[in-house]
């Protein structure tokens, strides 16, 4: 496979001062205000290293939280401290994304210095409700204030940031048509990881799809049933009930009721579709768990009660996932089998997880539900690839090529 983006391998860094994109946007405490988790954080440590060890001086620009999630839009002040914290070296933080103060700050940086610039969130052309609504192109963007103003104080724009790579702003698409450009590391490993699931997979590849999001796994079936990809889909979580209703199972009244409310509904003629051109791909739910009393009760797919909602797969369907896991050569994972967040129905959750982990199976796992249920079940050092992406895996699963990576392309086929 070639990845057509120029690594940092060969750049001559020494002196050189480097506008580093990551993507460091983490979960906060609304509460305290703490970072919940520093994942991300934490896997973009190894790119500023590489910069600094080189002799570069390093601005970051980055985001935290949006419109669309408004709890978590706060200043980078504790990504800087918690960097420095990693880094053992000091990691400045100023609260101005391009203004006076910022630009005075990246024209005095010198080699071996860090300076995070503020949340990128905060101007109006990096948030996402501005990307739906006004549609900017590259070179557009490239005509926003951030990048007119940054652009000329850098020598080289550098982006780690696959997980943002969905979003089509100036921060992530724009620099790369007036800078020398490069990708780092994680931006590599992240790409290389999915496209090898995609289109290398060593097979039997076994995909495993749950949750309650179930536009994603529907988005992310089409192209790796048409390309051959999949050998087998194990169907879980509302994707599972949806399939057994598109089977002709009924699933009774609540649950009929709740997909509607979701407006879910229109997923079962998908379902009947997939299960028409693809019979043989397909594993569904064996058995389903409901709440009766207070307590978990199970039953056969075929005997379901009519009106329970369905919150977890049965011990039967675990076992016969389970026994489809262990034969895998390559496992590709998203969404949780039920609602693992409530002990009693927990257990699929778990005995997928741990199936998964005890494969010898090449194994990838995104998303944040996906990733937070897999860190309560079991050790995520048991899986063979964690992605820090959500949106931009699923879209890149489903097909679609990410703004991020057609602007990284284009930049290295101009030789920037």
């Amino acid at each position: 496979m070639e990845i057509k983006m120029r690594s940092l391998d060969g750049i001559n860094l020494n002196g050189k001062k480097v506008l580093l994109r990551p993507d460091i946007n983490s979960p906060i405490d609304p509460q305290t205000g703490a970072i919940v988790s520093d994942d991300r954080i934490v896997k973009t440590i190894p790119v500023i290293r590489e910069l600094i060890d080189g002799g570069a001086a390093v601005a970051i620009i980055a985001h935290q939280g949006d419109t669309l999630d408004y709890q978590n839009l706060t200043d980078l002040s504790a990504h800087a401290a918690r960097i420095e914290e990693l880094l053992g070296r000091p990691v400045e933080y100023l609260d101005d994304v391009c203004g006076p103060a910022a630009i005075a700050r990246v024209k005095a940086l010198q080699p071996g210095e860090i300076v995070i610039l503020g949340n990128l969130r905060y101007l109006t052309e990096e948030v996402s409700t501005f990307e739906k609504d006004v549609k900017l192109t590259a070179e557009q963007y490239g005509r926003t204030r951030l990048v007119q103003r940054l652009a000329p104080l850098f020598d080289l724009y550098v982006n780690d940031a696959f997980s943002a790579a969905h979003r089509n702003a100036a921060s992530m698409v724009a620099f790369q048509e007036l800078l020398p450009t490069a990708a780092g590391p994680l931006l590599f490993r992240e790409y290389g990881e999915l496209f090898n699931v995609l289109h290398n997979a060593v097979k039997p590849v076994v995909f495993v799809l749950g949750g309650a999001k179930i536009s994603d796994a529907f988005g992310m079936m089409k192209p790796v049933l048409e390309n051959g990809t999949a050998d087998t889909i194990l169907t879980t979580g509302v994707t599972g009930i949806v399939f057994l209703a598109a089977a002709g199972i009924p699933i009774g009244e609540k649950e009929t009721n709740f997909l509607r409310d979701k407006d879910l509904l229109g997923f079962i003629d998908d379902a009947k579709n997939y299960l028409l051109d693809y019979p043989e791909k397909f594993v569904l739910p064996l058995d389903l768990a409901f709440e009766k009393n207070g307590l978990r009760v199970e039953a056969d797919a075929a005997d379901l009660p009519g009106n329970a909602l369905f919150l977890d797969i049965g011990p039967k369907t675990v076992a016969f996932c389970a026994n489809v896991l262990a034969g895998a050569k390559t496992i590709f994972a998203n969404g949780p089998a039920g609602l693992y967040e409530d002990e009693r129905f927990a257990a699929g959750t778990r005995g997928i997880w741990e199936a998964i982990a005890a494969s010898d199976g090449h194994s990838v796992i995104g998303g944040g539900d996906t990733v937070s249920s897999a860190s309560k079940f079991i050790d995520l050092s048991r899986i063979t690839y964690v992605s820090t992406a959500g949106g931009a895996m699923v879209r890149f699963m489903s097909g679609k090529k990410l703004p991020l990576i057609l602007a990284m392309e284009k930049a290295f086929a101009a030789g920037r």
